[in-house]
């Protein structure tokens, strides 16, 4: 098979054409859906289905096939009654930073909006990654994500009371956890361990985030420790897999 050189780096190797050349008439339509995608722009209005299907040849739920597709992969968006060309997918460094930070650096605004902050005795499963004894209390900070006032994720935090017991008079719910805790308490992070895995959201939480109940997500798993080496910290969060995308650098062997 000779290697496509005109494609864009990262793309499937010939448009993911099996070799036997035979498609599926959706992925066909896919694929000149994505060319008009490019050629409207962000923002841009798709045609109707109708239109679509009189345009490619095809039946209406062929070009609905392609177009969930679309949808599932972020290229496009439900606006009211109509499909618009979405934005590009925001990039979340893979680095012990803030949601925060990372969403400021590529010229969003970030938010949260809080769901619940409650406490509770720390169940045995979660004592070791908190840094406390079974039944010591414990926070649960749970908080929609927001990108300019898009909701884009869920986060859940657990932290000891004993490390930050005035949390719930002291915390703006809307800022950054990692802030409260370096600039008001003096708490220096030091490493941290991450996880992730793709995940369909529950119905909870696809209502919460504002998504469809098959839209996969990604869920990373965070347990932070502080600049002693002492449990700090444990994070449950989801990203929209539409609107999410994650970065890291890898050095070379030591």
């Amino acid at each position: 098979m000779d290697f496509p050189y005109d494609q864009a780096p990262g793309a499937p190797i010939r448009s993911g054409i099996p070799e036997h050349g035979r498609i599926p008439k959706y992925y066909a339509v896919k694929a000149r859906v994505s060319a008009l995608i490019d050629e409207l722009g962000e923002g841009g209005t798709l045609p109707p289905e109708r239109d679509l299907a009189q345009r490619y040849e095809v039946s209406r739920e062929t070009v609905r096939q392609a177009l969930r597709e679309l949808i599932l992969e972020g290229r496009l968006a439900r606006q009211g009654r109509g499909t618009v060309v979405a934005g590009p997918k925001m990039e979340q460094p893979l680095a012990l930073a803030s949601y925060t930070e990372g969403v400021r650096r590529q010229g969003r605004t970030p938010g949260r909006r809080l769901i619940g902050l409650e406490r509770f005795p720390c169940p045995e499963a979660l004592a070791a990654e908190t840094g406390t004894e079974p039944g010591e209390p414990v926070w649960h900070l749970e908080r929609v994500l927001l990108a300019d006032d898009d909701r884009v994720g869920l986060e859940s935090t657990y932290v000891s009371v004993a490390r930050v017991p005035d949390l719930k008079e002291e915390f703006d719910a809307g800022s950054s956890f990692y802030a409260y805790l370096h600039d008001r308490l003096g708490v220096s992070f030091g490493d941290a361990d991450e996880r992730i895995e793709t995940v369909l959201a529950t119905p909870r939480e696809a209502l919460l985030v504002g998504t469809p109940p098959a839209l996969p997500m990604l869920l990373i798993h965070r347990l932070s420790r502080d600049a002693d080496g002492r449990p700090l910290e444990r994070v449950r969060t989801l990203f929209r897999g539409d609107r999410f995308s994650f970065t890291t650098h890898l050095d070379g062997p030591g």
